[in-house]
């Protein structure tokens, strides 16, 4: 479910016409409903309930310092991934007690600017990174509390470019090779070892491949513990999928998801952390934006819009689906046509949509992706020089503009070119 709902005949989004928003803003802009992000986020904490649990929002999902301040404002963690997304959530007022430092590349200087401004765990992804953050955090004369990445090698059977849980993926280590690692892990100076992490991929749709990972890491949970370890937190990640097209079957709930987590791990008395971000998101955002021309083709009719790949990506990258509407209703008898959706840069690959039924639109309509919340303003670019477009943020009847779309002289100003050219 979201709050962006067709009354009287046009998309709101709350209680917020998205036409007015569009008048006063312009196109291309990102909507995000707070209503949406604060029910999203309920979900999962409601699914959780009896266990001890912290939700740590997927910072890379959605990065906007107002979108973190309302979900830290909740009672969420965050799960960051880089010096700069650790930058932003505590910008956002995020205390790093409740940050999760995630990712297999993490440098020195990340380190030591995490662990001088506080951090709840670093999720350690291999042998060198352990190696080298004990270092950090001797030369700092405190102690770097870790989990460790383990790879279950389970396909989550998604896009081959979002699993993270296979043994040919970057991430994690072997999970046969855990009980040495969590040994070595031991062994070092400045490094508390606390509990064990897992994530297997993004935009699952089955819980299948989730209860077996789990019930992998209650295993080796029991069997470090043999080991002498006190493994006291389980980090299982997130990738819990979201209905991209409506007329396909939904994914799993996060009450199914939450009933499953403790069938697998609620007997082991840990502290569970999950890190959901297209869940929370996704759906709570949508991507606006005018048609400029409707274009006759050889077989085919393009819908030309001011949105572009750069503006969101996931269609060109991924074959991502978003689904696709008018923000002025059709009427319920109004014919379909078939349009290929397009956007005006200069790549055959700025293409959102093939074949797309859609009422008749002309120049001037405008239309909404909806499920656009998530990985959508996070990905974008200056492709073209095409500036990066507004975020805005609607709260019941009322709007703010949360990221301002730069005018030219500040994008190429940021240019240097040197006095002797």
């Amino acid at each position: 479910m979201d709050h962006f709902l067709y009354k009287n005949g046009e998309l709101y989004a709350e209680d917020v016409a998205v036409r007015e928003i569009a008048a006063q803003v312009g196109t291309p802009f990102y909507l995000y409903s707070t209503a949406t992000l604060t029910r999203h986020y309920s979900l999962f904490k409601d699914a959780l309930a009896g266990l001890d649990n912290l939700v740590c929002f997927a910072v890379k999902s959605n990065s906007n310092q107002a979108v973190l301040r309302h979900l830290g404002n909740l009672g969420a963690g965050m799960d960051v991934v880089s010096g700069g997304e650790y930058a932003r959530a505590r910008a956002a007022g995020v205390d790093g007690s409740k940050i999760v430092f995630s990712g297999v590349g993490k440098t020195r200087a990340e380190m030591r600017t995490v662990l001088e401004g506080g951090i709840r765990q670093f999720n350690v992804e291999s042998e060198p990174e352990l190696a080298v953050l004990s270092e950090v955090a001797q030369s700092l004369g405190v102690t770097a509390p870790i989990t460790i990445r383990v790879n279950p090698d389970v396909d989550a059977k998604t896009h081959e470019k979002i699993a993270t849980g296979k043994s040919e993926n970057k991430f994690g280590i072997p999970i046969a090779r855990a009980r040495e690692v969590y040994a070595y892990a031991a062994s070092l100076p400045a490094i508390d070892v606390i509990g064990v992490d897992v994530h297997i991929g993004s935009q699952l749709t089955d819980l299948a491949p989730f209860e077996l990972a789990y019930n992998k890491v209650a295993d080796l949970t029991r069997a470090l513990r043999t080991d002498g370890h006190n493994i006291r937190r389980l980090d299982l990640g997130g990738g819990l999928g979201i209905p991209y097209e409506r007329s396909n079957s939904a994914p799993p709930l996060p009450v199914e998801y939450g009933a499953l987590i403790k069938r697998c791990v609620g007997d082991l008395g840990v502290e569970v952390e999950i890190e959901p971000g297209r869940l929370i998101s996704g759906n709570a955002g949508i991507l606006v934006s005018e048609v400029i021309y409707v274009k006759s083709g050889e077989g085919r009719d393009f819908l030309i819009l001011d949105a572009a790949m750069n503006d969101l990506i996931r269609p060109a990258m991924y074959g991502a689906w978003h689904d696709i509407i008018p923000v002025i209703e059709a009427e319920a008898a109004a014919e379909q046509r078939p349009y290929d959706v397009v956007g005006p840069v200069c790549e055959t690959g700025d293409t959102f949509a093939k074949a797309r039924n859609l009422p008749k639109l002309v120049a001037g309509d405008l239309v909404a992706f909806r499920s656009a919340g998530a990985y959508g303003a996070v990905m974008s670019s200056e492709y073209n020089t095409r500036p990066l477009i507004p975020e805005v943020l609607v709260k019941d009847d009322q709007f703010s503009v949360i990221r301002k779309r730069p005018e030219f002289d500040e994008i190429i100003n940021r240019d240097i070119v040197p006095e002797w050219l």
